[in-house]
Parts: C-alpha cells; sequence; structure tokens
C-alpha cells in the first residue's frame, strides 16, 4: 500500500513511472506551472537502477530527446536554456523516501508558517510548519512540508548552529513524516550529496538511502 503511495506520486510528479533502462524523456503540465512555493520547476527527474525518467513541459519534449540521443554530457549542461531558463542551473540530489519513520519522541509544534519569529525559508511553505522552540520562544530549528501532489511530500528542515548535535532534526523529520503518512501520502526527502550532516539525519529519520537521486533545474 505504501509502495503504491511512491508509485503514484512519482507517476504524478514526472509524468511517467516506472519507465525501463536508460532515459526516458517525458512531459507533463506540472513544468509549466507555479509548484508548492509558487514557483516553477521546468525539468525534475528521478533516477534509478539504470532507468532515468526526466519530466519536462510537453512542448519541449521532442528536442531534448533529439539533444539526448545525440549527447547526454550535453544535455546537462544545455538543460536549463532547453527548457526555457537560460541562466538557471541543474542540481543533483540523494533521493529517499520512509515507509516506516522510527519512534523517536516528538520535538515540535505546528503553527503557521506566517509567524514572524520562523526564518524566511518557511515562510514559503502554503501550510502549517513544525517548529522547535527555546524557553524564551526563539526558534531553534524547523520543518516544513512541500506537498507536490496528493500522493508524495517532501520535506526539508533546517536548525540554527546553535542547536545543531541535539537531534533536533531527526525527531522533527520523524514526526513530520508520521503524519504525512497520516494523511495518506508517503513522506520523501532530498539533499546534496555532499551534504552529510542532511544524509545522517535522513538515516536516523528512518529514511535509509537506497540508491535512488534526482535532479532538477532550479535558480542559481
Amino acid at each position: 500500500m505504501l509502495e503504491r503511495r511512491l508509485y503514484l506520486h512519482l507517476a504524478t510528479w514526472l509524468g511517467q513511472w516506472p519507465a525501463g533502462p536508460g532515459l526516458h524523456v517525458v512531459g507533463s503540465w506540472r513544468r509549466t506551472r507555479p509548484a508548492w512555493d509558487g514557483r516553477l520547476r521546468p525539468a525534475i527527474a528521478v533516477r534509478v537502477a539504470g532507468s532515468t525518467v526526466l519530466s519536462v513541459p510537453p512542448r519541449r519534449v521532442e528536442a531534448v530527446r533529439a539533444l539526448a540521443a545525440r549527447s547526454r554530457s550535453a544535455l546537462h549542461e544545455a538543460l536549463p536554456a532547453m527548457v526555457g531558463q537560460p541562466g538557471w542551473v541543474v542540481h543533483d540530489d540523494v533521493f529517499r523516501w520512509c515507509l516506516t519513520p522510527p519512534a523517536l519522541p516528538d520535538v515540535g509544534g505546528w503553527t503557521a508558517p506566517t509567524d514572524p519569529a520562523l526564518p524566511p525559508w518557511l515562510h514559503l511553505f502554503d501550510s502549517d510548519v513544525l517548529v522547535v522552540r527555546d524557553d524564551d520562544g526563539g526558534y531553534l530549528a524547523g520543518v516544513g512540508i512541500k506537498r507536490h501532489d496528493a500522493y508524495g511530500h517532501e520535506l526539508a528542515v533546517g536548525t540554527v548552529p546553535a542547536a545543531r548535535g541535539r537531534g533536533l532534526a531527526r525527531r522533527l523529520v520523524a514526526q513530520a513524516a508520521r503524519r504525512v503518512l497520516d494523511e495518506g501520502a508517503v513522506p520523501t526527502y532530498r539533499h546534496d550529496p555532499a551534504n552529510l550532516g542532511s544524509a545522517r539525519v535522513a538515516e536516523a529519520a528512518g529514511f535509509p538511502d537506497r540508491g535512488w537521486s534526482s535532479c532538477g533545474v532550479y535558480p542559481p
């Protein structure tokens, strides 16, 4: 059942899932409309076991396929311009998901993202965020939920430097993952491959590295 949520999320988010070996360029209207934060995501790809599904705007599919057939290496550099954003960049991530969050104690409380005491990155979210505060009400750590579609909700976490090393991030992520599962979706988590701290948080919160990766075209 939970694996089906992942399948439905990827099929909805990308426009096709699964796919056979090799690169599969598919079109999706989602690449032409604002995402969860009101910003475009003109190209998104997910890779696993030698298979990649690259989702682009429908009218860009043929051109991207043609370049990919000529040179996969050239595609990486040219992709932003090919999807209409020549000044943007391609960013790679580890792609993780969670089916059974560990029973870590809850540590945060849900609050509106408009709370002026929160850092600016949490103001981007369109639903409640999960926050840990100090005894004076100051922000220590928080998680926002990127509701990509009805089936897949991606978690993003941040902790102030002074509060790191206390296990707040992993407890917040596990707590938020349980809420996502209760809502009927599968929680996902993406991070830069070089971000070892984020990788440790993900592992401790029940998001193992299964060898999956993703990439997207984003503002620099």
